[in-house]
C-alpha cells in the first residue's frame, strides 16, 4: 500500500481501538526490568511496539508472542554487555532504552530508520557524560553509551519530550543510590509521565514526587506482573471521534474513562468544537454537530494536533492551535505537513512559529495529500475527506503500520469509504 484513495462518507457504527501503544512500550520495559515471566495483554504488534520488543531482546530478555498477549521473561536482562539495538522508527523506544542500558552497564549502540535518526537525543549528551555514561554521536542517530550510570542529580528541562523523562525513570530505580529529577521549566505532556509513574508501580516500583520534582529511592526491584492488562488507545480513538462530530454518529469501545492518557482530552475538545460526546458503560460515543472555532492550547496534547486540525477545517470560525512547536520534531513537521495536506484539498489554513490558525468552512474540496511517511498525517487525511466534496488521494499510506496497522479496515468498518 503507497497511495490510498478516500471518498467522502458518513462514519456511523462502533469500534474497538488498539491496545494504547504508549501503555504497551511502558509495560514490556518494565517487564523486562523484572527478575521473572511478565505477560501482557492484549497487545497490538506494530512496527513501534515490535521495535521495543527487539530492543529487550538486544540487552538479554526473551520475549515470545503468542496470539494478542507477550510472554516477557527478564531473566538475563543485561546479560548482553555489549548490544546493537536497532529502534526502527520509535522515538519513544531509543529515549526510553538510552538509560536504561546504561544503568545495566551495556555499551550500547542505538540505530533507527525514516526521520528518526535526525530527532534530538541532546537531552541525554548533556545529562549521562556527568553520570559516568560516555556518549557518541553525531547529533542523532547513531547514538552510542559507554560505562554505567550513577545516581544523583538530573537537570531535565520539561518543554522538551516527556519521554527523556520517563527513559530516566525506569532507569534510576536499579542504581545503588537514591536520584532526584529536578525540572528546569514546566512540565509539558505530563499525562505520559503519569502514566510511566502508574505502570512502574504495577511492576513494584515507587517514585515520588514534590513540587514538580521526582525523587527516586534507588536499590528497587522491579517484580513480574503475571497478567497486564493493556487499555484502549485514546490517540487512535481520536480519529474515529473526529470523524463522527464531522457528521457521523461512533461509538468507541476500548478506552477508559480514569486513563491517564493526556490524549482522553479529545472528548472535552470535541465537545468545546459543538459536536455531542457521551460516556457510559459501552465506550464514548461522539456524534457531528454545528462546529465552531476555538482557541487550543497543544503543550499537553502534541499527538492530536494533526486530527484537531482536520476538525477545525470543517469548523466555522478561526482556530488557533498553539504552544505545538515539539511537534516540528515527530515523523514529519507536523504543522508544515498539516498545512501543506489541508491547503492542497482546499482548506484555509496557516502556520504560525508554534501551532496553525485555521479558518473553517463547512466544506472543502479535496485533491492530493502528501502523507510525509507519517502515520499520523496520513490517518488524520483519511478523516479529513469525510467532509470534502470530492476524494482524497493520500501518499505514503503504509506508514500506518507504525501504530495502528488496521486502521483502514476498521475505518471501512464503519462505513469508510477506501480504494487502494
Amino acid at each position: 500500500m503507497s497511495d490510498v484513495t478516500v471518498f467522502p462518507s458518513r462514519l456511523c457504527g462502533t469500534v474497538t481501538v488498539p491496545p494504547s501503544k504508549s501503555d504497551v512500550h511502558r509495560a514490556i520495559i518494565c517487564a523486562a526490568l523484572a527478575k521473572g515471566k511478565s505477560v501482557i495483554s492484549p497487545v497490538a504488534f506494530s512496527q513501534d511496539i515490535l521495535a521495543t520488543l527487539d530492543c529487550i531482546r538486544a540487552l538479554g530478555a526473551d520475549a515470545q508472542i503468542s496470539g494478542s498477549s507477550v510472554t516477557v521473561d527478564s531473566e538475563n536482562i543485561f546479560a548482553n554487555k555489549n548490544a546493537f539495538l536497532d529502534c526502527r522508527e520509535s522515538g519513544s523506544t531509543v529515549r526510553f532504552f538510552i538509560p536504561v542500558a546504561a544503568a545495566g552497564g551495556v555499551s550500547a549502540v542505538f540505530t533507527g530508520h525514516g526521520r528518526l535518526p535526525q530527532r534530538p537525543l541532546g537531552v541525554y549528551t548533556e545529562l549521562l557524560p556527568k553520570h559516568g555514561v560516555k556518549c557518541k554521536t553525531g547529533g542523532g542517530l547513531p547514538f552510542e553509551t559507554e560505562g554505567s550510570l550513577t545516581p544523583g542529580a538530573f537537570d531535565v528541562p520539561g518543554d522538551v519530550s516527556s519521554q527523556f523523562i520517563t527513559g530516566l525513570l525506569f532507569a534510576l530505580p536499579l542504581l545503588d543510590g537514591d536520584s532526584v529529577i529536578h525540572l528546569t521549566s514546566p512540565l509539558q505532556s505530563k499525562g505520559y509521565i503519569d502514566m510511566t509513574l502508574d505502570v512502574m508501580r504495577r511492576f513494584g516500583v515507587e517514585v515520588s514526587e514534590r513540587d514538580g520534582d521526582f525523587f527516586v529511592k534507588g536499590g528497587q526491584s522491579y517484580t513480574p506482573c503475571s497478567h497486564y492488562e493493556t487499555e484502549g488507545d485514546w490517540s487512535q480513538a481520536a480519529f474515529f471521534l473526529t470523524g463522527a462530530a464531522l457528521g457521523g454518529d461512533v461509538t468507541v469501545k476500548g478506552v477508559r474513562m480514569d486513563s491517564r492518557q493526556g490524549d482522553k482530552e479529545i472528548a472535552d475538545l470535541l465537545r468545546r468544537f459543538g459536536a455531542q460526546v457521551d460516556e457510559n458503560e459501552n465506550g464514548v460515543r461522539c456524534r457531528g454537530g454545528k462546529l465552531h472555532g476555538i482557541g487550543i492550547d497543544a503543550s499537553q496534547i502534541p499527538d492530536l494536533v494533526p486530527v484537531l486540525s482536520v476538525c477545525a477545517a470543517f469548523a466555522e470560525g478561526k482556530t488557533t492551535i498553539y504552544n505545538a512547536q515539539r511537534v516540528r520534531l515527530k515523523e514529519s513537521d507536523r504543522l508544515a505537513a498539516m498545512k501543506n495536506a489541508l491547503s492542497s484539498c482546499g482548506a484555509d489554513i496557516e502556520e504560525t512559529d508554534d501551532g496553525l490558525v485555521i479558518n473553517g468552512r463547512t466544506s472543502i474540496k479535496g485533491g492530493n495529500a502528501d502523507g510525509c511517511n507519517d502515520h499520523r498525517i496520513v490517518m488524520s487525511m483519511a478523516i479529513a475527506a469525510l467532509g470534502c466534496s470530492e476524494s482524497v488521494t493520500i501518499s505514503d499510506a503504509q506508514s500506518i503500520s507504525k501504530s495502528y496497522d488496521a486502521f483502514f479496515d476498521d475505518y471501512k468498518s464503519v462505513g469508510g469509504a477506501v480504494v487502494g
